[in-house]
């Protein structure tokens, strides 16, 4: 399968970098470029790409508000954010935004490939390790919970409703599968029900979903 992207940064020599690298990479299609964020809104929107690789810092809509544009389109072109900034503040507002994974511009070439690949296949990007750092951080100061936030679990079940309690403390399918005893397979068939069901995209908005209910701040 040819991953069709968009690549998003206002910096021309940081466009041609990733643009030799896109262009030589079999299966990956450059279909657009874009220097700002409304660019790559207008872009994803005439092109519909299966993933817009984003900066964040950009002039006029930065890319925080881009993929917040994107993402709410309601079409399947996910987003990844690649920035020079490793700031937990810009992870916390990008995935807030809906976008699925988070670079940065010193991880090795062919890391980033693969990253666009796991983002395109319908993964999250973001590792098991890495997300309970994150979530340590949503549990530090979390979002208020929107008013019908608790609602939106009304249709799973009490088993669903601890596998994502534990999704939201950064455990993996096979964590969660010996913490609940259950088979591996099991725990993966709960999360893809979760996904279904919450109308998530992935597996970071079920981190969030987790600590905007309340579940992965509660206690153990």
């Amino acid at each position: 399968m040819t991953i069709r992207v968009v690549l998003a940064d206002d910096q021309p020599l940081v466009r041609a970098g990733l643009r030799v690298l896109f262009t030589d990479t079999d299966d990956l299609d450059l279909v657009g470029e874009a220097g700002t964020g409304a660019e790559a809104v207008r872009l994803a929107r005439e092109t519909c790409p299966d993933v817009v690789v984003m900066d964040i810092r950009m002039p006029g809509m930065d890319g925080i508000e881009a993929a917040r544009a994107i993402t709410a389109d309601g079409g399947t072109t996910r987003v990844v954010m690649l920035t020079t900034f490793d700031d937990d503040e810009y992870v916390y507002a990008s995935l807030r935004a809906g976008s699925s994974g988070f670079l940065v511009k010193d991880m090795a070439l062919e890391d980033i490939l693969t990253a666009i690949r796991v983002v395109a296949a319908g993964d999250a990007l973001i590792a098991p390790s890495v997300t309970r750092r994150l979530i340590e951080e949503f549990a530090a100061r979390p979002s208020p919970a929107p008013p019908n936030a608790h609602r939106s679990l009304d249709n799973i079940t009490e088993r669903e409703r601890e596998v994502l309690t534990l999704v939201g403390r950064g455990l993996s399918n096979a964590e969660i599968a010996t913490e609940l005893t259950i088979s591996t397979a099991t725990a993966k068939a709960h999360v893809a029900r979760l996904l279904t069901k919450l109308d998530a995209r992935d597996r970071v908005q079920l981190v969030i979903l987790a600590y905007d209910t309340g579940l992965a701040s509660s206690p153990p």
